[in-house]
């Protein structure tokens, strides 16, 4: 493991929270990998936040 701890553990507890994920099944991923599914993880959030505005026009 690289990195400070404090970004460990920020990073674990995002994905956990977000996923569901055990513990182990995150700390298994590099760092790499933890940061392309937090990535992931806020892009689907933005989404859901803010959604496209619709055309207005109402079938």
């Amino acid at each position: 493991m690289t990195g400070r701890p404090d970004e460990l553990w920020t990073e674990v507890v995002y994905i956990a929270y977000h996923l569901h994920w055990s513990f182990d099944s995150i700390l298994d991923l590099d760092h790499l990998s933890r940061a392309r599914v937090i990535s992931e993880i806020s892009t689907i959030n933005d989404r859901i936040n803010n959604p496209e505005p619709t055309s207005g026009r109402q079938d």
